[in-house]
């Protein structure tokens, strides 16, 4: 398995010895313990691990391809806890946080549903918890992102936020009051999927007319391609750069040409800015928020495509004139957000661990034995 590895600037290594702390702690951000913690971003096509201390900065992060075209939970479970271990050979690991893209239920154990992985109910955090022995908390990945926006990112100071992710599709999230609004089964937010257009595109999920069918990366590409296989004249530009080969149009190659001028690229994100303006309105008179937080690939594109979302929420917001207008800002924290939300979250459970471990060491004391107390062994599950 191929691991890209990446250090921030920290102090020298340290054993990964699990410290004892006795004070019980309220479980808010306000007091979580401050203790290093992973994140784990994971996805269709990577995943993300990452060493993060309280103030939301990276000492450490990996980076790996999801493994074997299957994607199996077990598979991609033995990544995560490989990735783990690894971090702990240099790091203090007090607590793990997955965001996973797909649909977790209330009590954040189980995945009920992952579009890119076979995931169907699976006991994500039992799991892996058994395997690491230390505290685990899963999310879905846009709730995770929007809680690291809102602690350490664009959405700081915001009481009433909502996230919009725009990647291949789209997700989303939803802060009040220092709380994720995760719904009574879990998976509010799912915003890509809110109708737009009656029997419009048809949408994987198995609807017509899903917004993320007209505001995301793959509804880009896909306007891209179509004119490009038309040979509209608006699309030699792009043709030629891809050498006559469509399929190697992409979102990021959208936005490159679009800066550079491009015509029908910069009209393309306008299209798309507009339609995502017009679901931001859907959601202003649904939840009225403050502030609406564009992140994912697609936010890359900046005023290229947020310009036009500003425009289009203006233009279609209901009692426009005569209501306050919130915010739309990009994202901060770039593709970090969803592994740096992950383990913040996962602080809050922390002191779990914390209690767990004073009984083991004051077992080994009264054991007489000097050896640390290290994360269980590969493959090994050593939870007590």
């Amino acid at each position: 398995m191929s691991i890209y590895r990446e250090r921030v600037h920290r102090g020298s290594a340290r054993a990964t010895v699990l410290r004892t702390v006795g004070t019980r702690e309220r479980r808010s951000h306000l007091s979580a313990p401050r203790v290093p913690t992973v994140g784990i971003d994971i996805g269709g096509t990577k995943v993300m691990a990452g060493v993060v201390d309280a103030d939301g900065t990276i000492l450490e992060k990996l980076r790996t391809e999801t493994p074997d075209k299957s994607k199996s939970p077990k598979v991609v479970e033995d990544t995560i806890t490989e990735l783990v271990l690894d971090l702990s050979d240099r790091h203090d690991v007090h607590a793990v946080g997955i965001g996973a893209a797909g649909w977790v239920d209330a009590d954040r154990n189980r995945v009920l549903f992952a579009p890119h992985l076979s995931w169907r109910n699976e006991p994500l955090r039992d799991r892996l918890a058994e395997r690491l022995d230390v505290p685990v908390m899963v999310d879905n990945d846009a709730n995770a992102a929007a809680w690291a926006e809102w602690r350490f990112g664009a959405g700081r100071g915001e009481d009433h936020l909502v996230m919009i992710t725009l990647g291949t599709g789209i997700g989303g999230a939803i802060l009040e009051d220092g709380q994720v609004k995760r719904g009574k089964y879990g998976v509010a937010g799912e915003f890509g999927h809110m109708q737009v257009v009656p029997a419009g595109h048809r949408c994987p999920c198995g609807n017509r007319g899903c917004w993320e069918q007209y505001s995301s990366g793959n509804a880009l590409v896909r306007e891209a391609r179509e004119l490009a296989a038309a040979e509209s004249p608006v699309a030699y530009g792009i043709t030629d750069r891809v050498g006559g080969n469509i399929q190697e149009i992409t979102g990021p190659l959208i936005t490159e040409l679009a800066r550079q001028g491009d015509a029908m690229c910069v009209e393309l994100l306008q299209d798309i800015g507009q339609w995502l303006g017009v679901g931001i309105a859907n959601l202003a008179a649904a939840l009225d928020p403050s502030c609406f937080v564009i992140g994912g690939g697609v936010s890359a594109a900046d005023d290229l495509l947020i310009g036009p979302a500003r425009d289009a929420f203006r233009r279609t917001l209901t009692g426009r004139g005569y209501r306050p207008e919130a915010r739309i800002v990009k994202a901060q924290l770039g593709p970090e957000a969803g592994m740096v939300g992950a383990a913040d979250l996962a602080r809050l459970v922390a002191r779990r661990f914390r209690r767990a471990n004073r009984r083991r060491v004051e077992r080994y004391e009264r054991a007489g034995s000097s050896s640390p107390l290290r994360l269980a062994p590969r493959g090994q599950a050593g939870r007590e």
